[in-house]
């Protein structure tokens, strides 16, 4: 790995004051414009390591140590006011829920304003401008009679839709996406994840997305982290990973899976590109 691909790089414990070991010094990195997909099952650590790359765990009552170094910069060097100008514009999340992570009470319109606000003091021209390009970008009309609707007058995959333009509108060079999938139909999911792998094609954007579900990350990422029990077991290409995984918990996710996605046996299948479509039909053929 080149040293200056190298986006994200972090060795990181994390401790609960009712739970010690949640994060038990895991090692990971992700280069820029790579897709990085994390597993594991719900308690394994997974939410805890996407609050601890935007220092948000004090928040819940945690104790992180180690290092996350960000664009060459350690993240725990930082003083608040640098982060919160940090979250948001070079780091995005998007969360599970997306109709509660909206307010109910403002218009889209308002609150994408806010968002952009929170980073930019531009024109009203540039904002619009912006804004308008985010909605584009996630495939929802940038038209003001959408602007004025609010959360409840969305579908659940709209609303997902506007929570990805609020994460995206600064361009981002990190979006993680936390569980951003595990609420939505199997065609809604489809849709998401097809559009954060153009996402990542059409702007470079990295991202960690992190799921329970090893179809879908398989089906995105360029490599695979298993996380199990506060650990990093392995790391590899989907390939590797489904063709000649080196752990008995990878081996057991594998053979637990119903239909084990073409391509992936480990013999001769490349590691997806960022120049092509990697979002097969086939993960939801089970």
């Amino acid at each position: 790995m080149k040293r200056d691909a190298l986006l994200l790089s972090l060795r990181l414990s994390v401790d609960y004051s009712t739970k010690h070991g949640v994060l038990r010094d895991i090692a990971l990195n992700v280069e820029r414009g790579e897709i990085v997909g994390l597993v594991g099952h719900s308690g394994s650590g997974k939410s805890t390591l996407a609050l601890a790359i935007l220092r948000l765990l004090q928040t819940k009552g945690a104790k992180a140590r180690g290092q996350i170094i960000f664009r060459g910069a350690d993240l725990f060097s930082l003083t608040e006011k640098e982060l919160r100008a940090l979250r948001g514009c070079d780091i995005s999340i998007v969360l599970q829920s997306p109709l509660t992570s909206l307010n109910p009470a403002l218009t889209i319109g308002t609150q994408l304003n806010e968002a952009w606000h929170a980073h930019a003091n531009s024109s009203s021209a540039e904002r619009l401008g912006a804004i308008q390009e985010a909605l584009r970008n996630v495939s929802l009309p940038a038209e003001r009679e959408f602007l004025k609707r609010r959360p409840s007058q969305l579908s659940v995959g709209q609303a997902q839709r506007v929570i990805i333009a609020m994460a995206i509108l600064h361009r981002p060079a990190l979006l993680i996406a936390d569980e951003a999938t595990s609420a939505l139909d199997t065609i809604t999911q489809s849709e998401i994840l097809a559009l954060f792998a153009r996402l990542n094609r059409e702007l470079g954007m990295a991202i960690l997305y992190i799921s329970h579900d090893l179809l879908s990350v398989a089906a995105l990422s360029h490599r695979i982290a298993i996380l199990h029990d506060g650990k990093i077991l392995e790391t590899g290409t989907p390939e590797k990973i489904f063709g000649a995984p080196e752990h008995e918990y990878t081996r057991k996710l594998v053979a637990a899976l119903p239909n084990r996605p073409k391509g992936l046996s480990g013999e001769t299948a490349p590691a997806p590109s960022q120049s092509e479509e990697r979002l097969p039909e086939k993960m939801f053929a089970t």
